[in-house]
């Protein structure tokens, strides 16, 4: 037998490449773009556009990330805060109807690996020319978003400008300096730490008072360590969660002003069912979490911990509260008898759109109506909004390569959302294969975060280390409880494990 040269959780990278290698064969994924595509990005003269360069903008963003969608400052006024948020114009180097845009729409997202990414656009954009890279002159979507002093959104427009970065920061390096462990690049405004902490805990409390959620969940990520890759589990930050907000807040911006035009697209998601919380709340008496009759759902998950394993379970449980999320073409299609026509708003409804989601075309989660618009590097419906929004704020009509998108808009993304998650969760299966293939037998400890909901003896159970998650056969198993199982089997469908207690 040929001896492992790589630690006991890590996979040798050249498996991991065959591996995903194979998978973009099955899913037949591309990684090279068309050299004719390449050829097609046009030049732009950003020296026409008007002129923010002296705007103190930031990035912030995980270490190996090259496409830089977004450049954020901050500062006070007299009514209470000011964000500016410059968001690539990646739009401007693409000719509508091109190679290169045929190209994008049939990608329709950025695919990630552990051997690297399947870019949206070509390297050339989206780690070059469009991307917000520190210190270089580009064209953004700049948004200029008027908070009061309680972090409500008073006014909102976009333009085309011309900006900056001063410094390339990343997720963590901005904690450190919140936390006093660390201090910032000397071009970066010295108030950053502070406003972001302000803006982002207020947008939070009216994020808890409109109703919507956000799930303290560890995310699983693959890593490249010293000699292959491996699995972790990376918690939340304070700044991942304040950074989020100011990008909702945008979506929520640019949401409203779409749905008062009636032109553009919108992210929706549709209310939980109730039978759907009835079964929640069963989960939480299983995992002997008291949930009082007169707490409701999002004031609960908020006062929940991800690092308690009972509590983790619960929140992987409430991962799969909501479902169908989908994009609205605005105007929506209109039937022959014109019933499908959406009704006047009056100017209370307008005033109160920051804080107003709508069974049709809200988004159930943050509780409000939202749209894409600040990933266009990654995401090709950002593109999209971003230009009607400028629009909009300009007073001139909607390009026809908008408007000629717009329906079918919803179609591609669908398309493309779903190509990634397949891709994604291919590569954690590959990665959790290689990781555990000749481990049969050994014992693991982990604890079970689900359980089949048809009544069938499986669930999915954490392990510790590895950071995999996996299959579990075995009667009345103990969500969210600590567990020992020991490893089975590992095959092309995922990894499975028998509880310890269960072998006789």
């Amino acid at each position: 037998m040929a001896q492992r040269i790589v630690g006991v959780n890590v996979a040798h990278p050249r498996e991991v490449l065959a591996a995903m290698a194979g998978l973009r064969d099955r899913l037949g994924i591309a990684v090279d773009y068309p050299a004719e595509a390449v050829a097609d990005i046009r030049p732009v003269d950003i020296t026409t556009l008007p002129d923010h360069r002296d705007i103190p903008f930031v990035t912030i963003d995980p270490p190996d990330a090259g496409d830089l969608d977004q450049a954020l400052h901050l500062s006070r006024t007299k009514a209470g805060y000011l964000v500016r948020y410059a968001i690539s114009a990646v739009g401007l180097f693409i000719e509508p109807g091109s190679v290169l845009d045929r190209e994008v729409h049939a990608r329709g997202v950025t695919l990630y690996g552990p051997d690297g990414s399947v870019p949206l656009h070509p390297t050339e954009l989206a780690a070059g020319v469009a991307s917000l890279l520190e210190g270089e002159d580009r064209p953004a979507y700049l948004w200029h978003l008027y908070l009061d002093s309680a972090g409500g959104l008073l006014e909102s427009s976009v333009e085309l400008a011309q900006v900056r970065s001063r410094a390339r920061l990343t997720y963590d390096q901005v904690q450190q300096a919140y936390e006093g462990r660390g201090k910032l690049p000397r071009q970066v405004p010295t108030d950053l730490t502070d406003l972001l902490s302000q803006v982002g805990m207020l947008r939070i409390e009216r994020e808890i008072a409109r109703g919507g959620v956000s799930l303290d969940l560890p995310e699983q990520l693959i890593e490249a360590t010293n000699g292959g890759f491996q699995l972790t589990y990376r918690g939340i930050t304070d700044v991942d969660e304040w950074n989020a907000q100011i990008s909702l807040l945008t979506g929520m911006a640019a949401a409203r002003m779409m749905k008062e035009a009636n032109i553009g697209i919108l992210r929706t998601l549709p209310p939980a069912r109730e039978k759907d919380y009835v079964r929640l709340r069963q989960v939480a008496t299983a995992l002997d979490l008291e949930w009082p009759h007169d707490v409701d759902y999002a004031t609960f998950v908020r006062s929940l911990n991800s690092s308690d394993a009972g509590q983790a379970a619960f929140l992987n449980a409430a991962a799969g509260l909501f479902r169908g999320a989908s994009y609205l073409a605005l105007p929506p299609s209109k039937k022959a008898n014109g019933d499908d026509v959406e009704p006047e708003q009056s100017s209370q409804e307008k005033q109160s759109l920051d804080d107003r989601s709508d069974d049709r075309s809200g988004h159930a989660a943050i509780a409000s109506i939202y749209s894409h618009v600040t990933a266009p590097l990654r995401r090709l419906v950002d593109r999209y909004a971003l230009e009607t929004c400028r629009c909009i704020c300009a007073g001139e009509p909607i390009p026809e390569w908008v408007t000629n998108a717009l329906p079918q808009l919803p179609k591609t993304m669908a398309r493309a959302n779903q190509r990634a998650a397949t891709y994604e969760r291919g590569a954690v299966d590959a990665l959790e294969s290689l990781i555990l293939s000749g481990r049969e037998g050994e014992i693991f400890d982990g604890v079970v975060i689900d359980t089949d909901s048809n009544g069938e003896p499986i669930g999915i159970v954490m392990l510790r280390e590895p950071a995999v998650e996996a299959k579990i056969h075995g009667e009345d198993l103990p969500v969210g409880k600590d567990i020992r199982v020991r490893l089975v089997n590992v095959g092309p469908e995922g990894s499975q494990f028998h509880p310890v207690e269960d072998e006789k």
